[in-house]
């Protein structure tokens, strides 16, 4: 498996589609955020709905990224890189925020995809980057570790107990 980032393109309109439809049907909460905020159908409004620029309704600015298996030629994931962190985001958030699609789950998809994240956060000049997840989602916590996630603490926040990593880039 040979995992790369790619930006949303017309090239991967299919690709990003497939993923998406899947992961609807299967009724789960698409992860990140960034990647369903908008209808992925109107294909042209969601990748202008991708990158954030500037600070606007508290958000930060971001890049959202795909993740291709080039060697199967399907997208198993994406990430949302925020460039630096409001309150918000330091306290339930973090830097990184992914998801790999249902069918591509304890394949080691996540654990590639986050470094491949972090060598895009160590482009942006982030040196130390915050990672949150459920206390719950074991996978999720070990994709994080297996990256040198450093448990810092953990939360409550909105009825969950969220768990806090660092990881030096």
């Amino acid at each position: 498996m040979n995992l790369i980032l790619v930006k949303a393109e017309e090239k991967y309109r299919e690709q990003i589609t497939e993923m998406m439809d899947e992961w609807t049907a299967s009724g789960e909460k698409i992860v990140p955020y960034a990647i369903r905020k908008t209808n992925y159908r109107d294909f042209d409004s969601y990748i202008s709905s991708l990158e954030q620029k500037e600070v606007r309704d508290g958000k930060v600015p971001d890049s959202t990224f795909f993740c291709l298996d080039t060697d199967r030629n399907i997208i198993v994931g994406a990430v949302n890189i925020r460039h630096y962190l409001n309150e918000n985001l330091l306290r339930n958030g973090g830097h990184i925020g992914d998801g790999v699609r249902p069918s591509e789950r304890r394949k080691g998809v996540a654990t590639k995809m986050i470094s491949l994240a972090l060598e895009e956060c160590g482009k942006l000049g982030i040196s130390r980057v915050l990672m949150v997840c459920d206390k719950d989602n074991i996978g999720s916590a070990k994709s994080i570790i297996n990256n040198g996630g450093v448990l810092e603490n953990e939360i409550f926040c909105d009825g969950v107990i969220e768990q806090r990593y660092w990881i030096e880039v």
